[in-house]
């Protein structure tokens, strides 16, 4: 395999790696680092990615252990999840104040989720993967995949709605 036609198998999905890598390990660096040794795995192997049916769902599996491992390392031991996509700079500024408290609310109670349930928002909410893929990647039942985001995203709404209507936690 050429330089060339793996760029064109890898490119369409590099940037979603990175993106994975940087909800994973918050910091930008880091999941720069993980791209790309995530990158580098793929190019070391190849020969055998054309092997592979999704060879984009592979890469994700990757990160996200590649991730795993780094977090569980002595190096990365103050990281955190944390959510921080959304910025809408076409609204009133009180609403943008109420939007941010929101997202902020809501990165808290994602940190507050099982592990598996903050891994299936990502792929599912923010990376827009299917319910197959996502069972791919983590290895899961794909109802078993429906049944954690369903319950992730009920206690997301109940915790926000909790705290809109009472102010606290």
């Amino acid at each position: 395999m050429t330089q060339i036609e793996f760029l064109n198998i890898v490119t369409p999905f590099k940037d979603k790696v990175f993106r994975l890598a940087k909800r994973l390990l918050v910091s930008t660096e880091e999941a720069e680092d993980a791209t790309q040794e995530v990158l580098i795995k793929l190019w070391n192997n190849k020969a055998k990615i054309q092997e592979y049916k999704n060879v984009e769902a592979f890469s994700m599996t990757m990160t996200k252990n590649y991730c795993f491992d780094k977090l569980k390392s002595k190096q990365a031991q103050n990281l955190k999840i944390v959510h921080s996509n959304y910025e809408d700079k076409q609204t009133a500024l009180q609403k943008q104040v109420e939007l941010k408290d929101s997202v902020s609310w809501v990165e808290r109670i994602i940190e507050d989720l099982p592990e598996q349930q903050r891994m299936i928002i990502q792929l599912r909410d923010i990376e827009e993967y299917d319910f197959d893929e996502i069972a791919k990647m983590l290895d899961m039942n794909n109802t078993a995949v429906r049944v954690s985001l369903s319950r992730a995203r009920k206690t997301i709404r109940e915790k926000l709605t909790n705290t809109h209507n009472y102010g606290i936690k």
